[in-house]
C-alpha cells in the first residue's frame, strides 16, 4: 500500500508539472533576425520580428514585450519568404534516364520523393509544383507530406501527364509487342475531357499536358506541336471549371502559341520562344516557366550519368538556343516564375538557377520575385505564401550575406522554417 502511495504520489508532482508547464509554456513563436528582406519592395527591414502562431504568421514588426513567447534569434542572418519551385518531379532523378526508366516502380517512385522533398525542404524551397509523376507517387508523397508522415515542402500535384499517343508524355522505349501506354496519354476533344476528370478524380491539384514534342523522350521532336488548339481547348475548359490550373510542356512556337491561346496558366521551358510568341504570352497575360539550368548540368554531366544518344542530340541543340531565347523572354516583359524541372538535374540545386535568371537580365530582386511573389500568384495561392505577411504560413529561410548583391547566397540556405517548425538550423 506504502508503495501504491509513494508512485500515485510521484503521478500527482509530475502531472502537476505537465500542467504548470502547460499554462506556462510559450504560446508564440518570434523570429528575430537581423533583418528582414520585404520582396514587395525589395527593401530590409531592421529591428523587426516575425510573430507566428501555430503556422501562421501574425505580424512584422517591433520584438512582442511582455507575452510569452519562444524568441528564434538570427542576428547575422537575413530572412526571407521560403521559396517556391513551380517545375519540379520529385519522384525522378538523373540517374535513371532512358531504359533505367523501365526499372523503377510507381511505389519506388514514391520512395524516392520522400528523400527528395526532405532535401528539397532543406535547400529552402517550401513550396512545389509537381508537374508530372507516374502512378499518382506525387500524390501518395503529397498526402504523407500533409498527415505529417515524412518532411516535405507543400505539393501540388498533377499525376500523370496528359500527352497524345506516341507524344512526349508517352511511353515510347517498348516496342509493339508490350502495348505500353503512359497513364497520361489521351487523343481526340472526349479523350482529354475524360483524362482531365480523371486525374482529378484520382488527386491532381493541377493539369499537366504536353503540347509539343520533349527532349528527354524518344521518336518526337520539341519544335513539334502536339495537341491541336481544340483538345487544349477542352483541357483547358474542364481544367479551369474544376478549379486546377493548367501547365504546358511547350518547347516550339506553335505550341506555346496555341497552348496560350488556349488559356493555360503556364507555360514550361519555352526554349524556342520568339518576338512573335513573347506577344501573344504577354497579350494573354500567360506565365513562362523557363527551366534553364538544367540545360548547363546535363551538359557538364552527359557522360557521368550515362545519357542515351537520342536524348544526347536534342539536349545539345536545345541548349545552343535556349539560354538566349528565354533571356529575350525575360527582357521583353512576360511574366515569370521560378521552375527548375528538378530531377533532370539533382534535387537540392534548384536555387543555382537564380545565377542564371540574373544572366538572363533579371535583378536579383526580380529573380527572388520569380520565387516568391509570382510563383505564388501563378500557382493561385498569393493569400498562403509568397511574402512575409500576416495570414501567410510561416515558410521563411535565412541566409547569411546581402541576396540583393549575390543571388547566389540562396544556393547556402542556413535556416529554414515551414509552418512555424524549424526544419533546419545550420546556425553558428
Amino acid at each position: 500500500m506504502k508503495r501504491v502511495v509513494g508512485i500515485a504520489a510521484v503521478l500527482v508532482v509530475a502531472l502537476a508539472g505537465v500542467i504548470v508547464f502547460a499554462q506556462t509554456a510559450p504560446q508564440r513563436v518570434v523570429v528575430a533576425p537581423g533583418r528582414i528582406l520585404d520582396v514587395k519592395t525589395g527593401k530590409y527591414l531592421t529591428g523587426q520580428a516575425i510573430t507566428i502562431e501555430g503556422d501562421k504568421i501574425v505580424s512584422v514588426g517591433p520584438v512582442p514585450s511582455g507575452a510569452q513567447a519562444f524568441v528564434v534569434k538570427l542576428p547575422n542572418l537575413t530572412v526571407l519568404p521560403g521559396l517556391i519551385d513551380a517545375h519540379t518531379h520529385i519522384t525522378s532523378d538523373p540517374f535513371h534516364f532512358g531504359y533505367a526508366e523501365l526499372g523503377i516502380s510507381h511505389s519506388r517512385e514514391a520512395l524516392y520523393g520522400a528523400k527528395y522533398a526532405k532535401i528539397t525542404l532543406e535547400a529552402g524551397f517550401t513550396t512545389l509544383r509537381n508537374v508530372g509523376a507516374n502512378g499518382y507517387s506525387d500524390v501518395a508523397l503529397r498526402d504523407a507530406i500533409n498527415e505529417g508522415d515524412v518532411p516535405g515542402p507543400r505539393l501540388l500535384v498533377s499525376g500523370p501527364a496528359l500527352g497524345i499517343t506516341g507524344g512526349h508524355c508517352d511511353e515510347n522505349m517498348l516496342p509493339f509487342e508490350f502495348h505500353d501506354v503512359a497513364a497520361g496519354v489521351a487523343d481526340g476533344v472526349e479523350g482529354v475531357q475524360h483524362k482531365v476528370r480523371e486525374v482529378i478524380k484520382y488527386g491532381a491539384d493541377v493539369i499537366k499536358f504536353c503540347a509539343t514534342g520533349g527532349v528527354l523522350s524518344k521518336g518526337d521532336d520539341p519544335k513539334a506541336s502536339q495537341y491541336t488548339l481544340e483538345e487544349m481547348k477542352a483541357i483547358v475548359a474542364d481544367a479551369h471549371r474544376l478549379g486546377r490550373k493548367v501547365a504546358a510542356h511547350a518547347h516550339g512556337g506553335d505550341g506555346i502559341k496555341l497552348a496560350s491561346e488556349a488559356g493555360v496558366d503556364s507555360i514550361e521551358h519555352g526554349t524556342y520562344v520568339d518576338d512573335d510568341i513573347i506577344a501573344v504570352l504577354k497579350r494573354n497575360g500567360t506565365y513562362m516557366v523557363p527551366t534553364i539550368y538544367l540545360n548547363q548540368w546535363l551538359m557538364e554531366n552527359m557522360d557521368k550519368i550515362g545519357m542515351p544518344e537520342f536524348y544526347r542530340h536534342k539536349e545539345e541543340v536545345v541548349a545552343k538556343v535556349s539560354f538566349d531565347n528565354m533571356a529575350k523572354a525575360v527582357r521583353g516583359g512576360v511574366k515569370i516564375a521560378f521552375g527548375t524541372d528538378a530531377a533532370v538535374y539533382p534535387h537540392g540545386l534548384n536555387a543555382r538557377q537564380f545565377a542564371v535568371y540574373v544572366k538572363m537580365g533579371m535583378t536579383p530582386l526580380q529573380a527572388i520575385q520569380s520565387a516568391t511573389l509570382n510563383a505564388a500568384d501563378l500557382l493561385g495561392w498569393s493569400d498562403r505564401v509568397g511574402s512575409i505577411d500576416a495570414g501567410k504560413f510561416a515558410d521563411l529561410i535565412a541566409v547569411e550575406g546581402d541576396p540583393l548583391l549575390d543571388v547566389t547566397t540562396l544556393e547556402r540556405v542556413k535556416w529554414v522554417m515551414k509552418g512555424g517548425q524549424v526544419v533546419k538550423s545550420d546556425v553558428k
